[in-house]
Parts: structure tokens; C-alpha cells; sequence
């Protein structure tokens, strides 16, 4: 009996992730609309998510892939668009850096759901400056500067008070200070794109897709996909 039931509640609930949907009906999104240049069209989309007072507009799926064609990914934070480039950072040794370090190449997902509106972004990766690094890590809460130091990201711990006792140790070491050092296996990354695609969610599912492919010489080609 306790099996049936199980059996009906586990029914019921793909029953109910089925039927989750939304129609999207805010934008269009057609090519007398869109900016010839992706870059200034995703800014002008980034600053409309952020006037929207959207949580974190910045977030970003960033995925890697590694030399065995296993993807993985995660969500990031965007911290800088310099010229074409997406610029974020993180920690050199961790997965992802690890990852880019053998395969430089990632996909970038912004989604606004508030907006029924996602962008996705493909390219070539390589490391910014040590000096772009040094002025960003310069500038975060002295806290989050500490943790650089603390985690070994992507590594394995004992449990969460192993991180608290080295946090706890590097707070003490730095007490009365706000010059902390950035670590060297900590950095920034920059993200140049050779497709942008920006999705605008439409009735019946038939959303609108403009895709930019960088062409010889630095130009863009525009071009629609189908839904």
C-alpha cells in the first residue's frame, strides 16, 4: 500500500512540474528594434534589467567544459564589459579555472525572467592583467578578501569550521589592516565573444532569436533562428 502511494504522489508531482508554464507576452524583439552592434544591445538590455531593480542582473551561468568533453557549470557574477569582453573572477584552481586553463573556451547564460528575456554568449577565454586583478581585489569588502585566502576552491574540506578556523586565523593575521594582498592563484578572466544570441520570450512559444556571429575583421553578421 505504502508503495501505491508513493507510486501516485511521484505521478502527481510530474503531473504538476508538467503543467508549470508561463505565456510571454511583454517585447518583441525585431530586427529594426535590435542595435547592428550585440555589444551595445546587450547594454542597453543589461541596463534596462538593472533599472528593473532585477536581483543581481550581473549573475551569469558561466560553462566549461574539460579536455574529456565533460561540461559543467555555474553561476558567476559579470564584473566588468571591457570593449567586446566579459570580464568576471574567480579562483585560478578551481574547477573552472582548471578547466579553462586546458580548454580557454565558455558559454555565458544572463537570464531575466522578469523581462522574458536570456542571452547567451560563446567565445574565447583568457586571463586579464595581473595589475586589472590586483585594482579589482583592491576593491572588494575586505571580508570577501580574507575568503580568497581562506578557500581552496573546489577543493575537498572536513566540514564548514575548517574554512572558519582558517577565516578566523587570517582575520587575526590582518587585524587593524586593510592592505590584503591578492592571492596569486585568484583573477579575473576576460570572455571575447564570437556569437551573442539574445532571446525575447513571445506567445505560444514562438519567442523571437537574433543571433550575431563575428565575421573577419571584427564585424558582426545578424541573422534570425527559428524558436
Amino acid at each position: 500500500m505504502k508503495s501505491q502511494m508513493g507510486g501516485a504522489s511521484s505521478r502527481a508531482r510530474a503531473t504538476e512540474l508538467a503543467k508549470m508554464r508561463l505565456s510571454y507576452s511583454r517585447e518583441s524583439l525585431a530586427e529594426s528594434q535590435a542595435n547592428p552592434d550585440p555589444i551595445l544591445q546587450f547594454q542597453e538590455w543589461f541596463q534596462q534589467a538593472a533599472a528593473a531593480g532585477l536581483p543581481e542582473p550581473n549573475a551569469m551561468t558561466l560553462a566549461t567544459v574539460s579536455l574529456a568533453g565533460q561540461p559543467s557549470a555555474r553561476v558567476v557574477l559579470l564584473k566588468g564589459l571591457q570593449e567586446s569582453d566579459f570580464i568576471f573572477y574567480t579562483n585560478y584552481e578551481s574547477r573552472k579555472g582548471r578547466e579553462l586553463a586546458k580548454n580557454p573556451h565558455a558559454a555565458l547564460v544572463f537570464y531575466w525572467p522578469e523581462l522574458e528575456r536570456q542571452v547567451r554568449v560563446e567565445g574565447s577565454v583568457r586571463r586579464v592583467s595581473s595589475g586589472q586583478s590586483d585594482d579589482y581585489f583592491a576593491s572588494r569588502p575586505k571580508g570577501s578578501r580574507l575568503s580568497a585566502w581562506a578557500s581552496e576552491q573546489s577543493a575537498p574540506v572536513t566540514g564548514r569550521e575548517e574554512l572558519e578556523n582558517r577565516l578566523s586565523q587570517l582575520e587575526r593575521q590582518f587585524e587593524g589592516t586593510e592592505a590584503v594582498p591578492r592571492p596569486p592563484h585568484w583573477g579575473g578572466y576576460a570572455l571575447r565573444p564570437e556569437s551573442i544570441e539574445f532571446w525575447q520570450g513571445r506567445q505560444d512559444r514562438l519567442h523571437d532569436r537574433l543571433v550575431y556571429q563575428r565575421a573577419a575583421g571584427g564585424s558582426w553578421i545578424r541573422s534570425r533562428l527559428a524558436p
